[in-house]
């Protein structure tokens, strides 16, 4: 998934969004940051909405039914991997990805997971904390092979 396909998807499902919260077009400007204007644009699908304006669409909206059916239950590490791509760059607590990750490998206590709905891939230690997260399969197995032989080492 690319920032390019999250910025349509969202803009296509923006009005589905805004009614699904129960806000009027008003309201929902006012929420995500842009005129009722630009709003309508973009439900009407003459304009897609910038990425800053998805990232906050999808962070505040993160619990709709709609925002998980694009990104799974956790619609912000899809958004950060995409911002950040290929980067250590925080460690924080999952949920451990009983429902919406498939284990690809499992090792000395890493697991290296792929997402079933965005196809990104993430790895987490035996504390469910995410140590790295990335859309490329193979710099993901890389960085999972790394953090594996620093544990047999250490």
């Amino acid at each position: 998934m690319t920032r390019e396909e999250i910025i349509e998807k969202v803009s296509e499902k923006i009005r589905l969004i805004r009614t699904e919260a129960g806000y009027t077009q008003d309201k929902m400007a006012e929420i995500i940051g842009v005129s009722k204007k630009t709003l309508v644009q973009i439900e009407k699908g003459r304009a897609e909405a910038s990425w800053s304006t998805v990232v906050a669409v999808c962070a505040l909206f993160r619990e709709t039914e709609t925002v998980r059916f694009l990104f799974g239950n956790e619609p912000i590490e899809v958004l950060e991997t995409i911002a950040r791509e290929g980067i250590d760059y925080r460690k924080e607590k999952t949920l451990g990805g009983k429902i919406w990750w498939r284990e690809v490998d499992k090792q000395n206590g890493i697991l290296l997971q792929q997402n079933l709905i965005s196809q990104h891939y993430r790895i987490i230690d035996e504390d469910l904390f995410r140590i790295y997260s990335s859309f490329d399969e193979e710099s993901s197995k890389e960085r999972f092979a790394e953090l594996v032989h620093e544990r047999n080492r250490g």
